[in-house]
């Protein structure tokens, strides 16, 4: 029976890591957090811990990949350590809503913005949408190396675009700009408030890194690859958040970032004019476009290693003779992703309800370390966690605390993805019951 092939370089790897990340968050978000926290210091700080934060993940990740660098990255560590049912359960929630809904979402921010630049795009969205994601659709499974080629070039591309802002912000706007030593002063809700509603724009634009443990079982020497790749990813994500506020904070002042509502294309147009909305306008495109091929790449090796465990529909673990890629499962995604995409009005809102349950996740995968190092106390681990266990605890409690605010502050959207995650486990165990007479 064919198999996936180990194809992806560590160069390959960074950049799924990279282009993960970075869609259109570094873009939108800034205005939102300069409205709730209205000083530079405070504005650069919360990105700043957005970073560690980020970084303390992919390093707990690092030594969970590098020990079963398997496909399906989270999955398998959820499964191996919690057992099926929380493997499943996380599966079930990317397949259905999480990573669809993202691919839905992205396609039509790519076909927004192509319509920017070929006008029949703007009266034909949906169908521009479709047609984006049928072609990374095809790119993708045509193999990893030639999906790996496509993430590489379109991440290129887009660090490039967001390289030619921070040079514009920093080489040709002014740090006079922003009065960097102006204190927070009165905030209309608290401290403690303005900092919650910060950290979720934060954490929205940071997440995305674990994409690279998805595909770990076609990467180069994975021991070393997925590791690094994390590190690396995480930590060149942070340089660019920072370095992209500063040089925001160098073309518009806190209080114009905030009142913007593309603050990007506001902040460049200072400087370049109309050519710098159509600048940021092809960057935008080139990078929600490269993420939604990334997406397309990495989450249908979860399904196949759900079908490996017999827990999801057993074509889905084929593999195609030829190119080596799990075909079908891409396929179903993309599929399941247009559905989402021609109902967008209907399914947005449940998107939006279930996203956070990825945090209950990205927790409990972290927290995952802690079990294998007490119940697999001499078991491989070609990379350990440095700062074990402050920084595991570090990623786990910042989680944790976002989902138990998510909890508190929208009881509607905890009690609606709760419930979606609930209706997963009659799901799960039909699979097993199915799996049982095979077995």
């Amino acid at each position: 029976m064919p198999e996936l092939r180990r194809e992806l370089s560590l160069f390959d790897m960074t950049m799924i890591a990279i282009g993960s990340t970075i869609g259109s968050g570094i873009f939108l978000t800034p205005a939102l957090i300069a409205k709730a926290l209205p000083s530079p210091v405070w504005i650069l700080g919360v990105w700043i811990l957005g970073g560690m934060m980020a970084l303390s993940g992919a390093l707990t990740y690092a030594e969970l990949g590098a020990m079963m660098p398997r496909a399906g990255g989270v999955y398998v560590f959820l499964s191996e350590a919690y057992g099926g049912l929380a493997g499943f359960l996380y599966g079930w929630a990317y397949f259905l809503v999480v990573n669809t809904g993202a691919i839905a979402a992205l396609s039509i921010a790519f076909a927004t913005y192509l319509g920017y630049f070929v006008p029949v795009v703007g009266e034909h969205v949906t169908i521009a949408g479709i047609v984006g994601i049928a072609a990374v659709t095809a790119v993708n499974v045509l193999g990893v190396k030639v999906g790996g080629v496509f993430s590489d070039l379109f991440t290129v591309l887009k660090v490039l675009g967001i390289g030619v802002l921070v040079v514009v912000g920093l080489g040709w706007g002014s740090s006079a700009t922003t009065d960097f030593s102006v204190p927070l002063g009165n905030l209309p809700n608290g401290l403690a408030s303005a900092l919650t509603l910060a950290f979720v724009s934060i954490l929205w634009s940071y997440g995305g890194w674990q994409h690279a443990t998805f595909a770990a079982a076609e990467a180069k020497n994975p021991k070393r690859t997925v590791p690094l790749s994390l590190i690396l990813g995480a930590l060149a994500v942070t340089i660019i958040y920072v370095t992209v506020n500063i040089a925001y904070m160098f073309l518009l002042s806190p209080h114009d970032m905030a009142a913007s509502t593309r603050v990007a294309s506001d902040a460049i147009s200072v400087v370049l004019g109309p050519f710098g909305g159509t600048l940021i306008a092809l960057t935008i495109f080139i990078s929600t476009f490269g993420t939604t091929g990334i997406y397309t790449l990495t989450a249908p090796r979860i399904y196949y290693a759900m079908a490996n465990d017999g827990v999801f529909f057993k074509k889905v673990a084929e593999v195609h003779p030829k190119y080596r890629t799990p075909m079908l499962a891409i396929v179903l995604q993309s599929c399941w992703a247009i559905v989402l995409l021609l109902f967008w009005g209907t399914f947005e809102s449940l998107i939006s309800y279930v996203v956070f349950t990825d945090w209950i996740f990205f927790a409990l995968a972290a927290f995952s370390i802690f079990v294998f190092r007490r119940r697999q106390p001499r078991a491989d681990r070609p990379y350990r966690t440095p700062g074990y266990p402050f920084t595991p605890l570090f990623f786990v409690t910042i989680s944790s605390l976002f989902v138990i605010y998510t909890s508190f502050e929208k009881p509607a959207e905890a009690i609606v993805g709760l419930g979606f995650l609930a209706l997963g486990v009659p799901v799960y165990y039909f699979w097993k019951k199915r799996l049982k007479p095979r077995s």
